[in-house]
């Protein structure tokens, strides 16, 4: 495995600066966990509808509203359009808020209807400009745009999402200022700005979240960052 930055690997310690924690992290995590292959999409609208269902519910909630869509021939941006916003909610309460998330739904689909359906034109234009409009659509956040511009558009920008900010918490290498777009600098200014790294790179602190950092109480033992991570060093588990 090529490293992305030159690390050393040995034992820290004391604690890791943010450059070299950045890329230690994720080569331990892909050495431990391999390719993710996320995200689980038949196609880049596709991937986009499971963005929006995935907000605030786990992942496995989404899985059969997809599949409910793809049934009811709701699965397109035209019968987005079409169906009653009820209807829609219904097909949607598995995944949780339904209500709220079929208008989000309806409000994506109405928004690409005005580029023509043609959503790779669309995500093609100036990643900056492009953010900006996702933003301005109902439902539409900075964690769902920052989605939609990496695995729908292809685009290197590196989405935050709350597992991602405990992560690095307790790694001990917050960012100077603990928002969304602080975050997001603390990952884009010590890697490469690569499509597929970044893509990895997030689908990998998934799984470090699921299976070790989790919310309540981190499980260290075990964890393929233990010794790197302030919190991990800390415990007896490890």
């Amino acid at each position: 495995m090529t490293s992305i930055l030159a690390v050393d690997h040995s034992a820290p310690t004391e604690p890791v600066p943010a450059r070299a924690m950045v890329a230690g992290v994720y080569e331990r995590l892909m050495a431990a966990y391999g390719p993710q292959g996320w995200w689980p999409a038949d196609s880049p609208f596709e991937m986009i509808v499971g963005a929006i269902l995935v907000q605030a519910v786990a992942w496995r909630n989404v899985e059969g509203t997809m599949a409910k869509l793809k049934e009811a021939g709701a699965l397109s941006p035209a019968a987005l359009r079409c169906i009653p916003e009820p209807d829609l909610a219904r097909l949607c309460y598995s995944c949780g808020y339904h209500n709220a998330k079929a208008r989000k739904l309806k409000a994506f689909a109405e928004r690409l209807g005005e580029h023509g359906d043609d959503l790779e034109a669309w995500l093609a234009g100036p990643v900056e400009t492009v953010r900006e409009e996702l933003l301005s659509i109902h439902g539409v956040g900075p964690e769902t745009a920052d989605s939609i511009l990496l695995y729908a558009a292809k685009r290197p920008v590196f989405v935050i999402d709350a597992m991602t900010r405990r992560i690095v918490d307790r790694l001990g290498v917050p960012p100077p200022v603990r928002n969304y777009a602080g975050y997001q600098l603390l990952f884009e200014e010590n890697l490469p700005a690569d499509t597929a790294l970044y893509n990895e790179y997030h689908a990998l602190l998934v799984a470090l979240a699921k299976r070790h950092c989790v919310k309540r109480e981190p499980r260290c033992g075990g964890c393929p960052v233990a010794d790197l991570c302030a919190t991990g060093r800390g415990r007896t588990d490890v």
